[in-house]
């Protein structure tokens, strides 16, 4: 599948089916993350590859109770390195969160093309993940990804006109 058909045809999935991920997915998945760009390359994430059902289990019910989470074979979770980002992104902010969220959206377009599913989770108690996964303090929790052969195939969300989000020269 070439960037664009993945891109167009990429969506969030949550329903899989119980199949394994083969090791070599898993792994072109997670390289396709370590490939990713970085302010100043200092590629400020970590990714925890989680398969063990009991922690899964106890990641889904601090993602807000989202219980399609666990019923995938793998649950990827990324955190970001403050301490190792690039600190002025912007002139005022480190650029961990922006850096872990490209790695996060290069696995995923990976995984599409690879025939596997992935669902972009924002909506967690990090306390209860970071507490589940013995995550240090410092190491903030950028997002988490159930990953695994789709058992749906979802319509695409509506998209805005491109006139919509995108301004020429200046924004007004």
């Amino acid at each position: 599948m070439d960037l664009m058909d993945a891109i167009k045809t990429r969506r969030s999935i949550r329903r899989y089916k119980e199949t394994p991920v083969p090791e070599r997915l898993l792994n072109e998945v997670l390289n396709a993350a370590r490939l990713a760009p970085s302010a100043d390359n200092a590629q400020p994430w970590r990714i925890i590859v989680v398969m063990d059902e009991q922690a899964k289990l106890k990641i889904a019910m601090a993602s807000n109770n989202q219980k399609f989470i666990a019923e995938a074979p793998v649950v990827l979770v990324i955190c970001g390195m403050p301490d190792e980002a690039f600190s002025m992104m912007g002139g005022y902010m480190s650029a961990h969160v922006i850096d872990a969220a490209i790695a996060v959206d290069h696995l995923t377009l990976a995984a599409h093309s690879l025939g596997l599913g992935t669902c972009w989770i924002g909506w967690f108690k990090e306390e209860k993940i970071r507490d589940i996964l013995s995550i240090p303090e410092d190491v903030p929790v950028v997002a988490l990804t159930p990953l695994g052969y789709p058992a749906e195939a979802p319509e695409r969300s509506p998209r805005k006109n491109l006139e919509e989000l995108v301004k020429f020269e200046r924004y007004q």
